[in-house]
């Protein structure tokens, strides 16, 4: 298959086509010059497609990688011949770095806030990773190790708060856990729209048309179809409400319905 040929089965728009073509790129430059190399951060979405890709270009060697487990927006890394997956991730030099901002604890910053500030600077999408907020007052941001001097240089602050900064390594990140609500409930059908209605707390029917208008997705890709079959491990995504995660499918009621156990994100 040609690289034109797998474009056009795998990208879904113009966009994502674009994205596609510079991950092959960076997979190209990799496999002919045996050097590491890497894309920019992927969302959940990006890396969704991105995973197709390859799985048709017949899995060539990488790994997603965002500076810490479960991070949510990933670098896709393509490793040079000798390096192995955790060399990639402990590596003191690698393309991942982070920047620590210390406010007034009565800040009360949020994530837009921090996001617009360094957007402010001229510093694309793409070199900005997750951004964690620990505790009050405290900010930590992963950036691609390009990014580190300019946020060092001229990252101010945020809002009207300015910034005491600093450099850290990826072993002093400390990530919020997450905060999930357990829900165990019974659908008719392991069909899209009964379980984002079980997941979201909304009627069949509301489910069914936020599918139809585009916001909901299935395992990070827009799914438009309600009848759609999910199971084990599929996440469930709908804008402006979060997502929810299939963990358990754990057989049939007494009435026929399936019972599951979902994980919401709060």
């Amino acid at each position: 298959m040609t690289k034109k040929e797998l474009l056009d089965r795998c990208a879904r728009d113009g966009g994502e086509r674009m994205l596609l073509a510079r991950v092959l790129d960076k997979l190209e430059l990799s496999q002919s010059r045996g050097v590491p190399a890497h894309t920019g951060f992927l969302s959940p979405g990006e890396q969704a497609a991105v995973t197709d890709l390859l799985n048709a270009w017949g899995r060539p060697r990488h790994l997603f990688w965002g500076g810490y487990p479960d991070s949510e927006r990933n670098i896709c890394f393509f490793p040079a011949c000798w390096q192995e997956e955790d060399g990639v991730r402990s590596d003191p030099e690698g393309p991942l770095a982070a920047v620590q901002a210390g406010f007034p604890e009565s800040a009360a910053l949020t994530h837009r806030d921090i996001l617009g500030s360094l957007m402010g600077l001229g510093i694309t999408r793409e070199l900005v990773g997750d951004i964690l907020l620990p505790e009050p007052g405290l900010c930590q941001v992963i950036v691609l190790r390009e990014a580190v001097s300019i946020l060092l240089s001229q990252w101010a602050g945020a809002g009207r708060y300015k910034a005491d900064l600093s450099e850290i390594s990826l072993q002093q990140l400390t990530p919020s856990p997450a905060r999930v609500k357990v829900i165990r409930d019974t659908v008719a059908a392991l069909r899209l729209d009964a379980v984002a209605a079980s997941g979201f707390s909304l009627s069949r029917s509301k489910a069914a048309a936020l599918i139809a208008s585009g916001k909901v997705s299935l395992n990070h890709r827009e799914c438009l179809k309600a009848d759609r079959q999910v199971g084990d491990g599929d996440v469930l995504s709908c804008r402006g409400l979060g997502k929810c995660v299939i963990k358990e499918i754990s057989g049939q009621s007494k009435k026929g319905r399936t019972m599951l156990v979902l994980e919401r994100y709060m």
